[in-house]
């Protein structure tokens, strides 16, 4: 019985002729081809960026450049992430990129200190970090791979070397200052960087400093107090970027003084509307301050990829704009 079953079954799977003649197989279906495995050049490279927020023109230029330099490469993936001015969502974004095993973390820190514990994670991770246009004060400084950004003293110093130069070195000068955003490093070393500057004449003077975190409605509202208490004494301002300056023109004016001319105003980031503020003669000095990070992001990450370690500190080309200088130089200004 068991002889028979297995020829009965033989003859009905491979299609045997019912005469008892000799059977022949079926030919087997063509395999289907398996899909291609991915390659590490298909591969497209995932990077996660934390952005500070969207405080400033200057800002949303520098977001700007990145989704367009990565959001248009086939070969970048980029996942965005708005903290709307607080570390905490900064740190939460990073802890997420991990968990999605991104390639490489790009990091506009809102302030410089309390990064270590998350970025002890990504380097866990083997993830490497990258910071834009603001530092970190961190132990280790293997935590992070680069810096791309500016010399923010060097930016003080060029804010306070072109004040004295257009108002002359024998003139008492009282200036007041809109700090930016109390512990952000391109605050601590503006301020750093102006005050080495105006160190050597005793004739330039800080009478007030407060900080307009880096917006023009609170660089507006300092400048208003400042006016109020000290309107008289004000020679010139010094702020830490142009939307503050802006904010303190309209106080200014609001106060019947003439911004530019009644009290010199110097700013740093070199923003479009800063440049068309110094061709109304309303702003005195513009210090440049290159927001446009995303292709030297992308080359810097390529780089790495292909196994060429980056500079620490990757620095931006950047100039100081005033007068007939920055209205040839408008027509350039596209942020």
């Amino acid at each position: 019985m068991l002889l028979t079953a297995c020829g009965s079954s033989g003859g009905s799977t491979t299609g045997g002729s019912s005469s008892g003649g000799e059977s022949k197989a079926a030919p087997a279906p063509a395999p289907t081809p398996a899909p291609a495995p991915e390659t590490k050049a298909d591969k497209k490279i995932v990077l996660g960026f934390s952005q500070i927020g969207a405080e400033s023109g200057w800002r949303d230029a520098e977001t700007q450049s990145i989704k367009e330099t990565f959001g248009n490469d086939a070969q970048f993936e980029l996942k965005f992430s708005d903290a709307q001015q607080k570390q905490e969502n900064q740190i939460k974004a990073i802890r997420s990129f991990i968990a999605q095993k991104v390639d490489v973390i790009a990091l506009a820190p809102v302030v410089e200190s309390g990064w270590e514990p998350v970025l002890e994670e990504a380097k866990a991770a083997k993830i490497p970090v990258f910071l834009l246009d603001r530092t970190v004060k961190v132990n280790d400084e293997s935590l992070y791979t680069a810096f791309i950004g500016s010399d923010f003293i060097l930016e003080g110093q060029n804010a306070a070397k072109t004040m004295i130069e257009q108002l002359g070195a024998d003139k008492k000068v009282n200036i007041v200052e809109l700090q930016g955003t109390v512990g952000a490093s391109a605050a601590n070393d503006r301020k750093k960087g102006f005050e080495e500057g105006i160190k050597s004449n005793p004739n330039y003077k800080i009478i007030k400093s407060q900080t307009g975190d880096f917006t023009r409605a609170k660089g507006k509202e300092v400048m208003e107090a400042f006016l109020k208490s000290d309107g008289k004494n004000i020679h010139a301002v010094y702020a830490h970027n142009d939307d503050m300056a802006l904010g303190a023109i309209q106080a200014i004016e609001e106060y019947g003084l003439k911004p530019g001319k009644d009290i010199f105003i110097v700013s740093v980031d070199g923003v479009k509307a800063a440049f068309e503020a110094i061709k109304e003669g309303k702003l005195n000095v513009t210090v440049e301050c290159n927001p446009l990070l995303g292709p030297q992001l992308k080359k810097a990450i390529l780089d790495l990829k292909a196994g060429t370690q980056p500079p620490k500190w990757i620095k931006s080309e950047e100039g100081v704009f005033f007068g007939q200088k920055a209205i040839d130089a408008l027509p350039t200004r596209k942020y």
